[in-house]
């Protein structure tokens, strides 16, 4: 057997065109705490998933120590804070873009405090205190260059290093931040084994532009290619989006309760077919945040210790030195007691929740616990807070809680399964939320602590897939983009097929069919294949179908029903008190504005029991100036003519858009 030529073992180059994906991930960078997440089956166009870091933490603490020549970041700089608290920095990324004039210079801080830079005008700085490596001694061949003819020639031998030098190093918050992302991208590199080509960072809706560059320039001076800074209500809607069923298509409005360590902020977002926009300015609040529950689990657990010890202990605020290092290990031991009391969703007074403290104070052990109850009715003023600012929100855009069909939680505060109830004790039944789906515990889709990473990470899928898109594409997506801005419908627009009046109608004289909801981004194209009931049979073969096309009013209708008594042995007149109202709302729409009307012909009609009925598609198309085109023509039951417009009608209108 003979070969021609040598058969080659293999080749360096591929014998297919290998597409080249992007390494992309999702930073969710806060102010008390950061998270990464990356994409996880991609062929399928899977997930996202949070990843921990080199000390096994997903959620890392937005902290940076300098003790000695060590540099402590993330989560190992937290125990910094009691015995190193003036070398300890926290709280830096709201002070990004910031004047040193604009901060407030009252609030009491338990970590480095923030200064004047002394070179920079109106800069906030940090001062801390290190070593520095001491300064290499000349070598032999330089030492000889400095010796004079009467001194002895320098030894050949090295002179030992020198201890290293106390030394003053300033950071400004920006310095800070590239320090802690830099650390960021390090971790998620190691965890993937290559190097990543971009990220998209969030950030909140209140940050203004020049705060946003600073984010950005950080990012670029940490080494990270930024391919977009997410508006955090965004990233949140956009993961639970992504996690919705394929069926769940009909408009709603969502409210995204953001309850971090130091703020609370609520979006209120309209959601039409995958779009997003808000339905009223973002609401930021730095008064109410996991930081004021700790305060009161604080003074809870000081109170037990002053009553188990008989040692008094003076906490949030503490002014004695041994009261603040107290104060500092009883907030590190309070994240276990959160997180524990986090995970008792549908227990609510039976699990108890310790927190553990060693030599808390004069070298006493301390051990105490909280049920899920006591620990409510602490953070009930923060939930009562909470519900407030959202009913104010509500108001702000013209809505009612029952407009809410589903809500989205992010922050690690908003675990809490208290919060959830508080919330819940205002929406309807069928509202939506992560407790309710029970996505939220072991980790779940619906996590609040992880739903911003995995939300950017979403969207740098998405930033990388149109990397090679022309560039009007690609600027849409850049930061202060045109395009940013949309305009919406000021009221929903639908048809009505006249008909008799009747029972059930719902007072606007015939079968009203919704075509598009109120506050949906333009432009915009619905379409909706409908059965109608002919009737009888024909004049002529043929029917006419007529639709009116209506803007309508939605409102809110409020009753008051006093309950009933349904116990056995009930009699009226009892001594019992009287129940209070219960007061029930209910959603209604009005007819406002006859914007026209259409027939349609109906010859493609085939007879089902007594009746005969028929197939017509309405079409809704609304153009970016406002215009509102209306069609409708008849299918038939073959859905192949969904193309015969010639048996149909066509209408054009203007509309106004907000």
């Amino acid at each position: 057997m003979s070969l021609n030529g040598p058969i080659p073992n293999g080749s360096a180059h591929a014998p297919i065109q290998v597409p080249s994906t992007q390494t992309v991930i999702g930073i969710n960078f806060g102010n008390s705490f950061a998270s990464i997440a990356v994409l996880t089956k991609v062929r399928a166009r899977g997930s996202a998933e949070c990843i921990a870091n080199e000390d096994g933490e997903r959620q890392i603490a937005c902290a940076i120590s300098f003790h000695g020549e060590e540099t402590y970041i993330g989560n190992e700089a937290k125990p910094q804070l009691v015995k190193n608290s003036a070398n300890t920095i926290i709280g830096f990324r709201n002070l990004l873009g910031k004047k040193f004039s604009e901060l407030p210079k009252d609030r009491p801080t338990s970590s480095a405090p923030v200064i004047q830079h002394p070179e920079l005008p109106d800069t906030p700085a940090y001062k801390v205190q290190v070593l520095v490596p001491a300064p290499s001694p000349l070598s032999p061949a330089a030492s000889a260059l400095t010796t004079r003819a009467n001194t002895p020639a320098a030894s050949q031998v090295a002179t030992p290093r020198s201890e290293p030098i106390p030394a003053e190093r300033v950071l400004t918050p920006a310095d800070v931040t590239t320090l802690f992302l830099r650390s960021l991208l390090q971790s998620a590199e190691a965890f993937l084994g290559k190097r990543v080509d971009g990220a998209v960072l969030t950030a909140p809706g209140w940050f203004t532009p020049t705060q946003l560059g600073a984010l950005q320039e950080a990012a670029e001076a940490a080494g990270i290619r930024v391919l977009q800074i997410l508006e955090d209500a965004g990233a949140a809607a956009l993961c639970a989006a992504a996690n919705a069923s394929a069926t769940a298509t009909t408009p709603q409005s969502a409210l995204v309760v953001d309850l971090g360590a130091s703020s609370l902020v609520l979006s209120l977002l309209a959601v039409r077919q995958g779009l997003f926009h808000h339905l009223a300015p973002s609401s930021y609040h730095d008064d109410l945040g996991g930081d004021v529950i700790d305060d009161r689990l604080l003074k809870f657990f000081a109170k037990d210790f002053t009553k188990k010890m008989s040692v008094p202990l003076k906490v949030a605020p503490a002014s004695e030195i041994p009261d603040l290092r107290a104060e500092a290990r009883l907030r590190l031991a309070l994240l276990h007691t959160k997180r524990t009391i986090a995970a008792s969703v549908g227990s609510v007074g039976g699990s108890a929740a310790t927190c553990a403290v060693e030599s808390l104070k004069d070298g006493l052990d301390y051990t105490g616990s909280i049920n899920r109850l006591r620990f409510d009715l602490e953070a009930a003023p923060i939930y009562r807070g909470v519900v407030a600012r959202a009913s104010e929100l509500l108001q702000t855009a013209g809505l009612d809680w029952i407009n809410v069909d589903e809500v989205v939680y992010a922050g690690g505060s908003a675990c809490l399964p208290g919060l959830d109830a508080a919330l819940t004790v205002h929406l309807r039944e069928d509202v939506i939320t992560p407790f309710a789906t029970g996505t939220v515990a072991g980790g779940g889709i619906g996590d609040p602590t992880t739903v911003l990473a995995r939300g950017a990470t979403l969207q740098a899928r998405l930033m990388a897939d149109i990397n090679g898109a022309d560039e009007q594409v690609r600027k849409a997506f850049q930061r202060g983009s045109e395009m940013a801005g949309v305009k919406a419908t000021a009221r929903t627009i639908g048809v009505l097929f006249p008909e008799a009046p009747k029972e059930g109608a719902g007072g606007l004289g015939g079968q009203w069919i919704g075509g598009i909801q109120t506050e949906t981004a333009v432009p915009v194209r619905r379409t909706y294949a409908l059965n109608v009931n002919l009737g009888g049979p024909a004049e002529a073969g043929e029917w006419t179908v007529g639709l009116e096309v209506w803007e309508v009013k939605e409102g809110i209708k409020i009753e008051k029903i006093k309950p009933t008594k349904q116990d056995e042995g009930y009699e009226p007149g009892s001594d019992e008190e009287e129940e209070e109202e219960i007061e029930v709302r209910e959603k209604t729409i009005e007819k406002e504005t006859l914007l026209g009307s259409l027939a349609v012909r109906a010859r493609l009609a085939w007879k089902q029991g007594q009746n005969w009925q028929t197939s017509i598609v309405v079409q809704f198309l609304i153009g970016q100036d406002g215009k509102l085109e209306v069609s409708a023509y008849e299918t038939g039951k073959d859905p192949t003519n969904m193309g015969r417009k010639r048996l149909g009608r066509c209408i054009t209108l203007v509309i106004g858009l907000t």
